[in-house]
């Protein structure tokens, strides 16, 4: 019997394993990334509520997330299931919109997908 339970056990594994950051599950926008979208770039409002926003934080930033936003309907009508931000790696095509949000300061910067211009 292993007593002493406290001490990890490091056999088997790497001594470069890099702990990565919970990602979150998508959520509703966040209001200024909302009003952004609506006021800058000129989005129909009822579209643009219905959306998710999944979110990372960024390294070298404190309070600054990335952000993928997603029509949650289009990804159920093809089948995906979104977990989190790297869920939309596999699927860039869900991406409709990418960019950071600040939020201490409020400032947000989103741009549009290469398909949604084209």
């Amino acid at each position: 019997m292993n007593w002493r339970f406290w001490k990890k056990d490091t056999q088997g594994e790497s001594t470069t394993h890099i702990k990565e950051a919970k990602l979150s599950k998508p959520k509703e926008l966040p209001d200024r990334v909302g009003m952004y979208l609506v006021t800058q770039l000129n989005e129909d409002p009822d579209w643009v509520w219905s959306l998710k926003v999944v979110s990372r934080p960024r390294p070298d930033e404190k309070h600054t997330t990335e952000i993928r936003i997603f029509d949650p309907k289009e990804a159920a009508r093809k089948g995906l299931t979104i977990m989190n931000y790297n869920s939309l790696d596999e699927n860039p095509d869900m991406v409709l919109f990418f960019g950071w949000f600040n939020k201490n300061s409020g400032l947000v910067k989103i741009d549009r997908t290469l398909k949604d211009v084209a």
